[in-house]
């Protein structure tokens, strides 16, 4: 803790002791102290565990996670910007979207996907496609989840989500609305 008069104290023994110069610099000191408390706690304000809600979805922001929606619960915030984080590289591959509909789910998903690497002669016609379940939605509504996870997907890919054995979204569903 820092004393409560700490600027003061380094005064010369004459200013303190007028009530002017006592005054002034209280205002200097308040504002100081302020700024310091902010300095020492600069550690604590990146951690996305303990940053105030708005500079989580902030700092999202940084990694390309601008999805993260004021509204959702803050622990589902604080997650998904980790989870970006810890899975950037690995953003519309089948285990980064696996590990993304986890984290929004809050249980195991699967992903099926037609790419992969293949000799000339044995690829497949269409490699451009993603099949992924879940058991829920986890705390979202099915809307809310649906747009998270559209953002997740590669542009080229088509694509179709299923929350247990119903088909809640596809790709061609967005072709077909513009």
């Amino acid at each position: 803790m820092r004393d409560p008069d700490w600027m003061l104290r380094q005064l010369p023994v004459q200013m303190v002791s007028h009530d002017f110069f006592r005054r002034f610099v209280s205002i200097f000191q308040e504002l100081g102290g302020t700024l310091l408390d902010d300095a020492d706690n600069i550690d604590h304000i990146l951690d996305v565990m303990v940053a105030p809600p708005a500079l989580v979805r902030w700092l999202g922001s940084w990694i390309g996670s601008a999805t993260v929606d004021p509204d959702l619960p803050e622990e589902l915030q604080r997650r998904m910007v980790t989870s970006a984080a810890r899975t950037l590289a690995w953003r519309g591959t089948a285990p980064g979207l696996k590990e993304f509909l986890g984290l929004l789910s809050g249980g195991p998903a699967q992903v099926e996907d037609g790419g992969g690497i293949f000799r000339a002669d044995e690829a497949p016609a269409d490699p451009g496609w993603v099949r992924m379940t879940v058991a829920s939605t986890g705390l979202l509504s099915r809307a809310e989840f649906v747009a998270l996870v559209r953002d997740e997907i590669p542009a080229h890919a088509r694509a179709e989500l299923y929350v247990g054995s119903e088909r809640v979204w596809t790709s061609d569903e967005d072709l077909q609305g513009e």
